[in-house]
């Protein structure tokens, strides 16, 4: 029988060891709490959402080619899973929960450490641009293949947002697969919390209905990118 993940609110081992946590679908907006249809996102652009709690960012993009299908991972306690690929008319659309894998950085509103790097561009942390950077420690993640690490201290991919494209081009988030950093993360920045979300109870709210998406440059004053 199948099922979609958004109608399960638990997590799953499927006997490939995929692993996921499904939440509530919610719909992508913009500023102006419109609905933002995939073919209108830039190519290379950072795109940041909340999801799929309050306080949790999450970059999306829309590549400039397809990307791989089925990619098996591991997490770094050893734990496999399958990355299915981007979605969209072209398979190019992938979004990460934006919490390295690490040491936790991310995006708040007054900067950010990590984000995706251009094809065009060079960064510290790869030979290569096309690739999410770190530079809080100079990892970098392949977008392509579910984020998985490639360079730097960290140990395993960032954690990938499902995505679903309906019928009218309007995009939706429904689950979170991979091994999420969310327990650490709220623990971890309790004051910041206090400071942007009001407290670590309110930062912890699940998303509901719809999350807004802006470009990380709207999202953030300054980003850092060695």
């Amino acid at each position: 029988m199948a099922v979609s993940p958004s109608c399960i609110n638990s997590k799953l081992y499927a006997d490939n060891g995929t692993l996921f946590i499904s939440y509530e679908r919610v719909q992508l907006l913009d500023a102006n709490g419109k609905p933002i249809k995939a073919s209108s996102l830039k190519k290379e652009t950072n795109y940041v959402f909340n999801y799929p709690f309050v306080s949790t960012p999450v970059i999306l993009l829309d590549l400039d080619e397809p990307t791989l299908k089925d990619v098996k991972l591991k997490s770094e306690d050893g734990e496999e899973y399958i990355w299915k690929g981007g979605v969209g008319s072209k398979g190019t659309i992938v979004a990460y929960v934006a919490i390295c894998s690490h040491q936790l950085a991310h995006p708040t509103p007054e900067d950010s450490f990590l984000q995706y790097c251009q094809k065009d561009k060079k960064t510290m942390s790869y030979k290569e641009g096309g690739v999410m950077v770190c530079s809080s420690h100079l990892s970098a993640f392949d977008v392509k293949s579910g984020c998985k690490n490639l360079s730097g201290p960290a140990e395993e991919p960032l954690a990938s947002v499902i995505l679903e494209i309906d019928k009218d081009d309007t995009i939706w988030a429904s689950a979170v697969l991979g091994p999420d950093k969310f327990h650490e993360y709220f623990k971890a920045f309790k004051p910041e919390l206090k400071k942007f979300y009001g407290g670590k109870r309110k930062g912890k709210k699940k998303i509901k209905n719809s999350a807004t998406l802006l470009p990380l440059t709207e999202y953030t004053k300054e980003i850092v990118q060695y």
